[in-house]
């Protein structure tokens, strides 16, 4: 059959729609992209926060237009599995996430195929570009954040094997990958549960002596766990980068008991001058929950103080979402919408200034760029240094050159003029 397939939510999600795409490309399904020439369409949801239910929702209905054999899957698939059958009849089969391991077996009895293949062991097809791969390294979360139902969805943590997260970036490399992004909802708390201790500078040593790679970039690194062996790691390899997605999430102490976040404000203010002292070009991103129960004024005051003295390279935030079954559901104190929007809005004005100042000190700067996209009206690419992430995570350089370049290369480029997001410049013909 031709297969649609719509992936929804973070990264780690669409990795597993690459997984369940090598299950049915296994089973001699083609995927397509364009829901009119689809036989089938499958929705991998998310259900992380409310507008993300919204919009796995909306993307549901949307694809029942086109078919009859309407498959869900992911994290609305998991924790909705039943209101989704009863509730919505289009839908031919909800397949949760507990269900993968027997993945082939479920989309037989919708497709009617040989049932062969198994989820994280089929040939896994990269829907991005074939330069630029994501390898998630563990599962679930045991942080228990009192706002977030990820353990609800996807349980503990569960991390995978040293020598497989090895065999898929090595997989990965052979396929043409050049940069690598390491993920998990929380990476550095990786192996825990698995050896007993944590283990992420180990497997970065093993991922950083792959040949072929040529960035390894790590993602969702928890402030407390950020222990001196990984940046002994990081310090002494070429090729992972000195990227730090710290996710801080507000920074009034109380408030981060209250969201059930290890350490203080001050542990993260000591990290940010250790790294910064290590790491000179390090880009330091986090993230902040605006109107979480019970935040007060003063309480987003500190928030703003806090973002104005670490002077964060990367900052995204969001409104506080009420989910179910979560323990910050029950708490008093809810704060009103269009105040935690107008926080929201104030918050991300003052990291536009931050970001501005910080893009035009690299002006009259020479930065290595992946390309990834050219401009053929304008003459120019777009592509991204080692302080933006995939996937429009950050900002991107958009440059001139007198040459035609390959997209999936890496250029060296002038920075010529600066954006609150993005830098702009020219290729340096060496």
């Amino acid at each position: 059959m031709k297969i649609g397939f719509v992936s929804l939510g973070c990264c780690k999600n669409l990795v597993d729609s690459e997984n369940i795409m090598g299950v049915l490309q296994e089973n001699g399904h083609q995927i397509v992209g364009d829901p009119k020439q689809a036989d089938a369409i499958v929705v991998n949801t998310c259900g992380f926060i409310e507008s993300a239910k919204e919009e796995s929702i909306q993307t549901i209905f949307k694809m029942s237009q086109y078919t009859d054999k309407l498959i869900v899957t992911g994290c609305l698939a998991q924790r909705y599995e039943q209101e989704l059958k009863e509730q919505i009849p289009e839908i031919k089969a909800v397949i949760p996430i507990k269900d993968y391991g027997n993945l082939a077996a479920r989309l037989q009895e919708v497709l009617h195929d040989e049932g062969k293949g198994a989820f994280l062991k089929s040939e896994r097809p990269l829907s991005g570009n074939p330069w630029s791969g994501y390898v998630k390294i563990s599962d679930g979360c045991s942080n228990h954040c009192t706002y977030c139902a990820i353990p609800l969805i996807r349980g503990d943590q569960v991390s995978k094997p040293i020598e497989d997260v090895v065999e898929e970036v090595e997989h990965l490399s052979k396929l043409g990958v050049k940069e690598v992004t390491l993920i998990a909802q929380d990476t550095t708390k990786y192996g825990l549960d698995l050896y007993g201790k944590l283990m992420l500078p180990e497997l970065l040593k093993k991922v950083d002596a792959i040949e072929g790679i040529h960035w390894i970039r790590i993602l969702y690194m928890y402030p407390d766990e950020i222990e001196p062996a990984v940046l002994d790691v990081m310090e002494n390899s070429n090729k992972i980068l000195p990227y730090f997605d710290i996710p801080m999430q507000h920074a009034n102490n109380a408030l981060l008991k209250k969201m059930n976040r290890r350490g203080t404000k001050e542990d993260v203010i000591d990290l940010v001058k250790e790294i910064r002292s290590r790491f000179p070009e390090a880009t330091l991103r986090t993230t902040a929950i605006v109107g979480f129960p019970q935040e007060s004024d003063a309480d987003f005051e500190e928030l703003i103080d806090f973002i104005q003295e670490i002077k964060w390279d990367r900052f995204g935030a969001f409104t506080y979402s009420k989910e179910e079954d979560t323990p910050a559901y029950s708490l008093e104190g809810e704060i009103e919408p269009e105040v935690a929007k107008a926080r929201l809005d104030r918050l991300m004005a003052v990291q536009k200034e931050i970001s501005l100042k910080k893009n035009k000190a690299k002006i009259g700067k020479r930065i290595e760029v992946l390309v990834e996209e050219k401009e053929a009206l304008k003459k120019q690419y777009r592509g991204r240094s080692k302080a933006d992430a995939p996937d429009e995570v950050d900002g991107q350089v958009i440059f001139t050159s007198p040459k035609e370049i390959a997209l999936g290369e890496f250029v060296t480029v002038l920075i010529t003029d600066a954006a609150a997001y993005d830098l702009f410049g020219e290729q340096v013909i060496e």
